[in-house]
């Protein structure tokens, strides 16, 4: 094992909620059926995207509550693995196809800096209302996350964690791909991956990403269980 640098998903991995469905309210069921067939790979994300922002016209001020939720939502271990990971000087990246404020409110309550972190770019009015989204943004349609990781030109080797066909696709951009099925199982997902985290915690991110030198050092830090509780939830 070892990787120097970790990219990671944002809904379903880092938090465990979808963001999209927390803001769809009275569009929930009809949302929920077009994310869920994004991230199955039914159909692709370009096909999906602008569809449920029209429903949902989030606001500003929704997308504000929504960074606040996501940081309630953050799974087990996400915070302590995080910072253990950049104790140890990994190169930490966010990539998601949900919408840039609220994860970057969460990038910043990890400590990331806001260069490393990549999401959809949403457009208000001077009064906050919704009126569009960042069409050109290669997070928008299916293969973006890959060209996104690529220009991040980030030091071997690298390791995505994921939860859907979107970040599948980015395997190629990558040397391993973990599926995060913490919160969400997808078999599709889960069957072509290099590696699947079963457990509903984040520990077993930093068991994959240190290195035996990595491995000396945490046994001597705050983070010795933590390693301790990946390695055994990598076991199982």
């Amino acid at each position: 094992m070892g990787f120097q640098s970790v990219v990671l998903d944002c809904d379903s991995t880092l938090v465990s909620i979808e963001g999209i469905d927390v803001l769809a309210g009275a569009h929930a069921p009809e949302v929920s059926a077009l994310t869920d067939a994004a991230m199955a790979g039914v159909v692709p994300l370009e096909e999906v995207y602008g569809r449920r922002l029209d429903l949902i016209r989030p606001t500003r001020a929704a997308l504000k509550s929504l960074g606040a939720a996501y940081i309630r939502a953050l799974v087990p271990d996400a915070r302590e693995t995080l910072a253990a990971l950049l104790w140890l000087g990994k190169q930490i990246r966010v990539v998601s196809g949900g919408l840039r404020m609220p994860v970057q409110v969460l990038a910043d309550s990890l400590g990331l800096e806001p260069s490393h972190v990549a999401a959809v770019e949403v457009h208000f009015d001077a009064d906050g209302a919704y009126q569009d989204f960042d069409r050109a943004s290669p997070l928008a349609r299916s293969g973006g996350k890959a060209e996104i990781i690529r220009a991040w030109h980030l030091p071997p080797r690298v390791l995505l964690v994921g939860d859907g066909a979107t970040d599948l696709e980015a395997r190629p951009a990558v040397d391993a791909f973990a599926a995060y099925a913490g919160v969400a199982y997808r078999p599709e997902v889960a069957d072509a991956a290099d590696f699947v985290l079963a457990a509903p915690s984040l520990a077993p991110v930093l068991a994959l990403a240190a290195d035996p030198d990595d491995r000396v050092r945490l046994a001597n830090s705050p983070w010795a269980e933590l390693l301790a509780l990946g390695n055994h939830l990598l076991a199982l």
